[in-house]
């Protein structure tokens, strides 16, 4: 009994009672960790995340097994690689603090306003296509997910506006200055115009297919965006999603498809058609039809 009176009051020096300093030590970190997490995906660095968690384990798995060697020559790369970091990614981290300072702390936990932007902005977009399609006008939209956009909009010119059917057809009007590029729009507002995205790698793609549909394809493997094409010779419209095409779509078709990948958890998934373009694509034979078509 002794024995156990005796843990007992280890165990109680050992606790120490949670305070309002502690919830805001938590607050702190967990805001920290949000923001860094928030700084790998703008800047598409999860393989510099991935290479400095494996470098780690490696310094651990050196200590533990006593490889002095190793761990000393791992020692002095830490100590130059912290500086090499700092070096590299400047510029981020200059745009993470600043972000920081402009930053409502209640927005961060909180995304209602961002999926009601987003919710107006399928709308505009789908009436904006509707017409450009009828007037064979080109056109191409880039709606970011989680994989951040910033390196193709340092391309174009930089916007903060909100998605508006008149605006996008004045942007893709054939004698516009911004309507050769892409438009970016991120959590329903528009942040670049007039943006260069990268090609598709896919040699399988048709020759029949124009600069415009190979570079939002091109996006949307390199990426995890959604990107909606107007055809500027067949007025034709098409959605990419992870390197696959689905082409020829109705403007009630685009909006059903746009809100499923870009609002999923709205959709009840016992009454709502299972309708995501990459359920559509998986067995790819709705790729091989579309692919024998002239765009």
């Amino acid at each position: 009994m002794e024995g156990i009176l005796y843990l007992l009051g280890l165990l109680k020096g050992m606790v120490t009672p949670f305070g309002i300093t502690d919830l805001i030590d938590i607050l702190i970190m967990a805001f920290v960790i949000y923001q860094v997490i928030k700084l790998i995906r703008r800047t598409n660095s999860g393989g510099v995340a991935k290479g400095i968690l494996l470098f780690l384990i490696a310094m651990g798995a050196a200590s533990i097994f006593k490889l002095n060697t190793v761990s000393f020559l791992l020692g002095k790369v830490v100590e130059w690689g912290v500086l090499a970091l700092v070096i590299l990614f400047q510029p981020e981290i200059r745009r993470l603090l600043e972000q920081i300072g402009r930053t409502n702390i209640g927005k961060v936990f909180t995304h209602e306003e961002e999926r009601n932007e987003l919710d107006s902005a399928i709308t505009q977009t789908v009436e904006a296509y509707t017409s450009l399609s009828k007037t064979k006008t080109g056109a191409l939209m880039v709606f970011e997910r989680k994989n951040m956009l910033d390196d193709a909009i340092k391309t174009g010119t930089a916007l903060d506006c909100t998605v508006n059917a008149e605006l996008l057809k004045n942007i893709f009007w054939n004698k516009a200055p911004l309507h050769d590029g892409a438009v970016i729009v991120r959590a329903g507002r528009i942040v670049g115009a007039g943006c260069m995205l990268p090609m598709s790698g896919n040699v399988n793609l048709s020759r029949e297919l124009g600069m415009r549909h190979r570079a939002g394809i091109g996006a949307s493997e390199h990426t995890d965006a959604v990107v909606a094409i107007v055809s500027e010779e067949t007025g034709s419209i098409s959605v990419a999603v992870g390197g696959m095409l689905k082409r020829h779509l109705a403007p009630e078709t685009l909006e059903r498809l746009l809100r499923n990948e870009l609002l999923p958890e709205q959709e009840d998934e016992d009454t709502a058609p299972k309708f995501k373009l990459s359920n559509l694509l998986r067995t790819g034979k709705g790729e091989k039809r579309d692919a024998k078509k002239t765009d």
